[in-house]
């Protein structure tokens, strides 16, 4: 068996940090790395916690420990991004939205329009879906969302979705190892090309649709 800091000296990039993070703080740095997926999405849940799930196969963490700090992590981010879709409220929300480059209000106003369709079960599903999952909880807030009934919901989502991958981790055992000391810098830039991509993608989608109305006016 070989020591997680071995396998942290030869990890580089996301998962490099991951696990030096759980290194220092065990499961509360799985519940770091999950809280901190809030605000950067590109420190991808889908990358920490099956690492969490490969520390659990080899003892060194309780894989349920594991999945329950990851659970609180995710809650409490939720609740900064409630708190903040609360405070703003609808206009102001909308308003910093337009002023974002390419956004529109429409974009707000089909978001919102979605979270009023599907209530509470927007938050639910939105837990398990990437991206989606740092910032359903805004229109939430901005809706009045009862607290504890979203706390609830989000902590359901969360703990599902946690514990598929920590699972998940924790099921391929021994053939995470090689993926961690080999790989592990590889999977760090695809991450970040997956995100320079869908950001790409989502520009030109903008300037191409800004110049269709430029041509039809």
């Amino acid at each position: 068996m070989t020591t997680l800091s071995a396998t942290t000296s030869d990890s580089s990039g996301l998962v490099g940090w991951v696990l030096d993070l759980m290194e220092r703080l065990g499961e509360v740095g799985v519940a770091v790395a999950v809280f901190a997926e809030t605000f950067l999405p590109p420190i991808p849940s889908e990358a920490v916690l099956p690492v969490a799930g490969y520390l659990a196969y080899e003892g060194r963490m309780d894989p349920w420990l594991a999945t329950a700090w990851a659970t609180a992590g995710s809650v409490v981010g939720a609740w900064v991004w409630w708190a903040v879709g609360r405070a703003l409220g609808r206009h102001r929300t909308r308003a910093l939205v337009e002023r974002v480059p390419l956004l529109h209000g429409t974009d707000f106003d089909r978001a919102e329009s979605y979270f009023d369709r599907h209530g509470p079960l927007a938050v639910l599903l939105g837990r398990c879906i990437p991206l989606v999952r740092s910032f359903v909880s805004i229109p939430a807030g901005i809706a009045h969302m009862p607290f504890l009934q979203f706390t609830v919901y989000t902590t359901v989502g969360s703990l599902v979705w946690n514990g598929l991958w920590i699972g998940l981790g924790y099921g391929l055992g021994p053939a995470m190892e090689p993926l961690l000391t080999r790989f592990s810098g590889v999977l760090s830039n695809v991450v970040v090309v997956l995100v320079v991509l869908a950001l790409a993608w989502f520009v030109v989608r903008r300037v191409r649709a800004r110049g269709r109305a430029t041509t039809d006016a």
